[in-house]
């Protein structure tokens, strides 16, 4: 409980009073600590919730097989190996025993390496050796005589003293034959040191600083020395290079801002001009004078028009005659430009006199400039309702039952219905199929224009070198009854181009004498007179030349039968 209770007046209820209140659960520092328990959830949440969210070390399952068993963990793929020798085995085998041992020794006794050199002994040379030579009692070279040992050489048991007097002793020699001079001893060359003394020193005293400035200008250039007082030239060119492709700081880097002489708003490329034709004339199958691309604005103000003037007349008139005999003002039977544009500002619909020109030219369909009632009906049809007379001049509905039926007795064409302002298809929207395979009456796709690129790329040369990755046919492939029933020659390694290649007429003689043709040199001559005339260039291939030999043949053969 509060230990201040009663004593005093709580004047600002709202704040929390400081200290500490006893008696109080589920606030205090252990209670934050201890983490409760969260609610279980229904074991179709709990299949969602592993798919989307998974507890930690939990793996993601997906919820479709979440109630199923688990067969994966307890399925083993590969195959089971067998156990082979461990490494503590073949770097410390098992002693053998003395019978394996014997044996082992008797099998390796049929080797001659075996019995020659034994194992843990040394080759038997006495063999080759000569007589009365053995291998201990006779002995070769000088014996050596042990005068002492190596550290009584290197540490003798002297003196220091004794030791510097006797290695003075020829050290003179030794300078002359090994130039062995002491450490900054100077070397004798036998000058005559009368006039000057020995120890006398020669040239000027070179002046020294101990802090190395003088070291520093010696390890200096002179040019070096002079540009740090002079004032750095650097080549603009090499300044341009650092300041295109070394970012500034505070500067956003632009490489190429000296080199783009265009306006902030110039577009690079090429510019494509668009086809006159759209996705939905392609669909359409639209003739090229109702495309509609270019002429989207014109089809929207329309329909807007459309619309509007529908709801006009929809409430005014009680059926589209009377609405045609209102648009009409000259009693003419037909709606011209003027009228219509008067009929707009009465409704009151603002319409731009150019679009009301194109709305006229889209609606005129016979092209005579005005809207007659049928026009007019199509333009404005309206839940497809007719009036009780019709068209002016025509009959009513009954007498068109009527006559409809005695038209249909005869065989004549029923008369002209209303037509859905929608697009016209080629075959009045019957399947393609329909119309390309009909027996009577099909349509022909000939003069239609062709999409998408062609199998055979006859529009383009073939390489005279075609790569490996190059999978186009040009034309020049043979078709499937060639690859099936390929000609004698491929056997020879003779193709179709080799026919068709021009040649010479040394050439062209020469293979026609190697398959045994025989002909003189004036019939050769003009055969290849004849063969030249068939080529604009005058070229004359081995086809064309066998083309005319069998052409002269021919008429030879023809002669003499006549004869």
């Amino acid at each position: 409980m509060l230990s201040n209770t009663g004593r005093f007046v709580d004047r600002n209820p709202g704040i929390t009073a400081a200290g500490k209140l006893f008696n109080v659960t589920g606030e205090t520092s252990g209670d934050c600590l201890q983490i409760a328990q969260c609610p279980t959830r229904p074991e179709t949440v709990k299949k969602f919730r592993g798919t989307t969210q998974p507890k930690a070390g939990k793996e993601r399952v997906f919820y479709g097989r979440a109630n199923d068993p688990d067969v994966a963990s307890q399925i083993s793929h590969g195959v089971s190996t067998k156990t082979s020798l461990v490494a503590g085995d073949l770097v410390n085998p098992t002693r053998k025993s003395l019978f394996s041992q014997r044996m082992l020794e008797k099998k390796e006794s049929l080797y001659a390496s075996r019995r020659n050199a034994p194992l843990g002994s040394s080759h038997d040379q006495r063999p080759g050796l000569p007589k009365g030579i053995g291998r201990t009692d006779v002995m070769y070279g000088v014996k050596t005589i042990k005068d002492g040992s190596a550290g009584e050489m290197v540490n003798p048991a002297k003196p220091a003293a004794q030791v510097n007097t006797e290695s003075l002793q020829g050290k003179h020699l030794y300078k002359v034959s090994h130039h062995d001079f002491e450490v900054g001893e100077m070397v004798d060359r036998k000058y005559d040191w009368s006039r000057i003394p020995k120890e006398s020193k020669f040239g000027v005293e070179t002046p020294h600083n101990n802090d190395g400035i003088h070291v520093q200008k010696s390890l200096k250039w002179l040019h070096e020395t002079q540009q740090e007082k002079t004032t750095k030239i650097v080549s603009k060119r090499v300044d341009d290079f650092r300041e295109r492709t070394q970012p500034q700081l505070g500067k956003v880097h632009d490489p190429i801002k000296d080199t783009l002489r265009v306006a902030p708003d110039h577009s690079f490329g090429v510019m494509v001009k668009p086809d006159e034709y759209g996705a939905g004339d392609l669909i359409h199958m639209r003739v090229p004078s109702k495309y509609l691309r270019g002429r989207d604005r014109e089809r929207g103000v329309l329909a807007a028009v459309r619309h509007h003037l529908k709801k006009a007349n929809y409430h005014n008139f009680h059926d589209l005659k009377a609405a045609f005999e209102y648009y009409d003002k000259d009693k003419s039977g037909k709606i011209s430009l003027n009228e219509l544009r008067e009929v707009c500002i009465q409704f009151n619909l603002p319409v731009e006199p150019e679009l009301l020109e194109c709305m006229l030219d889209y609606c005129d369909i016979d092209g005579d400039g005005q809207i007659d009632y049928q026009e007019f009906a199509n333009f404005l049809n309206w839940k497809d309702k007719m009036s009780s007379g019709g068209v002016p001049g025509s009959k009513t509905k009954e007498a068109e039952k009527g006559d409809e039926a005695q038209e249909q007795t005869k065989g004549d064409v029923s008369p002209t219905r209303l037509e859905k302002q929608i697009d016209k298809a080629v075959g009045g929207w019957n399947p393609s199929s329909s119309q390309f395979n009909a027996v009577a009456g099909g349509i022909r796709t000939t003069g239609w224009r062709a999409y998408g690129v062609p199998t055979i790329r006859s529009d383009l040369p073939a390489p005279t070198t075609r790569r490996v990755a190059d999978t186009t046919n040009y034309g020049d492939e043979s078709d499937a009854y060639g690859l099936i029933n390929p000609s004698i020659y491929s056997n020879h390694g003779v193709h179709e181009k080799d026919f068709f290649q021009p040649r010479d007429q040394y050439e062209i003689r020469r293979i026609f004498d190697g398959i045994g043709v025989e002909m003189t040199s004036d019939v050769f001559e003009k055969i290849w007179e004849q063969a030249s005339t068939r080529h604009p260039s005058g070229l004359v291939s081995v086809e064309s030349f066998r083309g005319i030999m069998d052409e002269v043949n021919a008429q030879k053969l023809a002669e003499t039968q006549v004869a």
